[in-house]
């Protein structure tokens, strides 16, 4: 599932050595901690947060099917 966030958030920047998806695994969660450029933020939140609400759509959706809860977060 990493292996797609990190698609996605690449295909959406600019500077895409910047990019940092940390990953971190509980018993049915997993948390993902993304970091970009400044420059970048604004195009992974979107306006009025929608692209950003897009991304974890997408993300849960797939977690369904492994049976798990996905949460990301965007950090500076």
């Amino acid at each position: 599932m990493k292996d797609i966030l990190e698609v996605i958030i690449r295909n959406l920047v600019n500077n895409q050595e910047e990019v940092s998806i940390t990953e971190r695994t509980e018993a049915k969660s997993i948390n993902y901690e993304v970091k970009v450029a400044k420059d970048d933020m604004g195009k992974i939140i979107g306006k009025q947060g929608k692209m950003a609400k897009a991304i974890r759509s997408i993300m849960k959706a797939i977690a369904v099917k492994e049976h798990k809860k996905v949460n990301i977060e965007f950090l500076d």
